[in-house]
């Protein structure tokens, strides 16, 4: 109950704050008095993870352009996307953080990473500001700071059912392949080794430095190894040079990968190549009409979007994730009645969101992390340049 009983404190410093102030003016660095309430919004728009970066922070600012304004004690407001770039880099993370809480936002969303979201972490706890993680799946993001919240499936959950794909398939031997002090690469790949040895396979473990750009030997290596099949939690970007390679070397085995993967930048890489990709994520394009043809109509008007957006209107699972965090925030600012971060973290575990909700039901555990108990899992179409929804796994 650890999230609640810091809860419980900072409603008591708020109040102490307020009996100070006489009970009017700034509180937390919102100025009641004036007419913006202010959400951060922590992403990359550069390095590795800039592409999903690029896409989650699509979401929100498509769900900010359907509802700009929130309603505050009777007063209208209007909602301020403060947008940084973390950079895929967990020391400019601390940067960019420090930077939201300069300019006094209420809430922060995001990000795109687990590992920038755990550096980011003790930034805003020290300044009391409230965090929504998007897709940043690691358990650490909200075990390690009361601050943090998160709307996505965590990858022990994830880490098993692709484990069980590998083994329903009749995989008896995995090369998992992860990028070498990444929290969220060596984490998923960590939990999907566990739970494949669990199942009585056996698994051949690689990792890649930072920066590299050349996968022949791994992929050679996974061959070489005898493996049944090939999986490696990657970026985005290291993921389009591997289906690179798996083509080039004729790898011969299915490759399997997390969530990162579920982008249109994947499927343009594999297009046309022989490769058998299958990954695990948080939505399928069509699951809400509403919402896809929405936002495929707004990213046909912005053509900045859309360049960041991958060049189409193919929806990626993080832009729906995004747009449900941006109501997510919203929803806690209504019930808080405030844009003072202290009462919106208040707010946020007694939130239980259906309606609008395009990912899912939002309800928080003790811990922070959303009840979330349904992975879909997509194969690429390597013919159309596509995902094809395989089937909806839901925990047991």
């Amino acid at each position: 109950m650890k999230k609640f009983s810091v809860l419980m404190l900072t409603l008591l410093l708020a109040m102490s704050m307020l009996a100070g102030c006489g009970g009017g003016g700034k509180s937390g660095g919102w100025d009641p008095e004036g007419d913006t309430i202010k959400i951060g919004v922590f992403e990359p728009a550069s390095g590795d993870n800039g592409p999903g970066g690029k896409q989650e922070t699509l979401g929100v600012e498509y769900a900010n352009s359907l509802q700009p304004t929130v309603n505050v004690g009777g007063k209208d407001y209007n909602v301020e996307l403060v947008i940084v770039d973390n950079e895929s880099d967990n020391a400019k993370a601390v940067t960019a953080a420090q930077s939201l809480v300069s300019q006094n936002v209420s809430v922060v969303l995001g990000s795109y990473g687990s590992g920038v979201s755990i550096a980011a972490s003790d930034v805003f706890k020290d300044a009391n500001i409230p965090a929504i993680g998007i897709s940043c799946t690691n358990p650490q993001v909200t075990e390690d700071c009361e601050q943090y919240f998160r709307i996505c499936f965590l990858d022990p959950f994830q880490g098993s059912v692709l484990a069980n794909i590998a083994h329903d398939n009749g995989a008896k031997k995995a090369y998992c392949l992860s990028k070498l002090g990444d929290d969220y690469s060596v984490g998923l790949a960590n939990y999907f080794a566990e739970a494949f040895k669990e199942l009585g396979g056996e698994v051949v473990e690689e990792q890649f430095p930072d920066k590299n750009s050349d996968f022949t030997s791994y992929v050679a290596n996974a061959k070489k190894a005898g493996c049944d099949v090939f999986f490696s939690p990657t970026s985005i970007e290291a993921a389009a040079l591997i289906i690179d390679q798996a083509d080039a070397q004729a790898l011969g085995m299915p490759i399997l990968a997390g969530d990162t993967w579920d982008s249109n930048v994947i499927t343009n890489a594999a297009k046309g190549k022989n490769v058998d990709i299958t990954v695990t994520t948080f939505y399928p394009e069509g699951n809400s009409p509403d919402f896809d043809n929405g936002i495929k109509a707004w990213l046909e008007e912005n053509a900045d979007k859309k360049t960041n957006n991958g060049g189409n209107t193919d929806i990626a699972a993080v832009t729906a994730l995004g747009y449900d965090a941006y109501n997510v925030a919203i929803e806690a600012i209504k019930a808080a009645d405030s844009g003072d971060p202290a009462a919106i973290l208040e707010a946020l575990p007694s939130l239980n969101l259906k309606e609008g909700m395009v990912c899912g039901e939002v309800k928080f555990n003790d811990v922070g992390d959303a009840e979330k108990t349904e992975v879909f899992v997509k194969k690429c179409n390597t013919e159309k340049g596509a995902w094809d929804l395989l089937k909806v796994q839901v925990a047991e």
